[in-house]
């Protein structure tokens, strides 16, 4: 049977498309490439999976404003990330999480979208 097996992109609207691509690549290593997106690619090397999931409609958990859908980034020393982003100026949620998937944070992008950070468990 012919089925989904991952996420294949994420697409939304800025008004300002390039100076958000020189955000993320600043503040998240995110390096677009001549069309204007970042293509990732798999590593066996480093844990992690790519999750899909709907959440209700009056969801809290994208932050306050009225999101419709919010990033998650694996990365690979959330501490270190969240550190570096504050000392950049970029707006950091103080509130952390840890549990058996691992550690969670959140920062705002420009546009005021709320991206959360992953660090899978080791």
């Amino acid at each position: 049977m012919a089925k989904v097996i991952g996420v294949g992109g994420i697409f939304f609207r800025s008004p300002d498309p390039g100076a958000l691509a020189a955000w993320y690549a600043r503040h998240l290593g995110l390096e677009p490439e001549e069309w204007g997106g970042v293509r990732f690619q798999e590593d066996a090397a480093r844990p992690g999976y790519t999750l899909w999931t709907p959440f209700p409609g009056d969801t809290t958990y994208f932050g306050a404003g009225q999101q419709s859908y919010m990033i998650n980034f694996r990365v690979d020393d959330l501490a270190g990330l969240l550190d570096r982003l504050r000392a950049e100026g970029v707006a950091v949620d103080e509130r952390t999480e840890q549990s058996e998937y691992g550690a969670f944070g959140w920062i705002t992008d420009p546009d005021g979208n709320r991206v959360e950070l992953w660090q899978p468990p080791a």
